[in-house]
């Protein structure tokens, strides 16, 4: 169990906030979950569309690098997701009721803030699985004032 809360690590407010807790972290890695219900972003008649499991990887993402700021004594910053490679889900739709565990791997850290993260979802009769590029800038108020002009 981590002694911070989603909303401590993850710089997403309400409804876009989508993981419900962290479970474990070590070193270079973190565990989330998320449960599927009614409720959730994304949710339709089928169930939340398994494209969202790339959002819920990204968020375990931003976790771990919250995480990171935390254990530093700072606070979380501003990330961008780049793009995934082969990101694969053996279903088409999360069903409502399903808890979805998920892992974030840090493969490579660059010391200009571009990451890789080996990452996987799985639950009961459900696996996915993508390699995230991620971007974390030092300062990601300027970087978006300077993408802006």
């Amino acid at each position: 169990m981590c002694e911070f809360s989603v909303a401590e690590l993850v710089p997403h407010s309400d409804k876009m906030s989508l993981l419900r807790e962290i479970v474990d972290y070590g070193d270079g890695w973190l565990m989330a979950e998320v449960v599927i219900t009614e409720d959730s972003m994304f949710a339709g008649p089928k169930g939340v569309p398994a494209w969202v499991g790339m959002e819920y990887l990204a968020q375990a993402v931003a976790a771990y690098a919250g995480l990171q700021e935390r254990l530093q004594g700072g606070s979380p910053k501003i990330g961008f997701l780049l793009g995934t490679r082969k990101y694969k889900s053996s279903t088409d739709y999360f069903a409502r009721g399903q808890k979805l565990s998920l892992k974030v791997e840090r493969e490579m850290m660059a010391e200009n803030g571009l990451s890789v993260f080996n990452c996987e979802l799985k639950g009961d009769g459900v696996e996915a699985s993508a390699r995230l590029n991620v971007f974390q800038p030092e300062d990601g108020e300027a970087f978006l004032r300077e993408a802006a002009i």
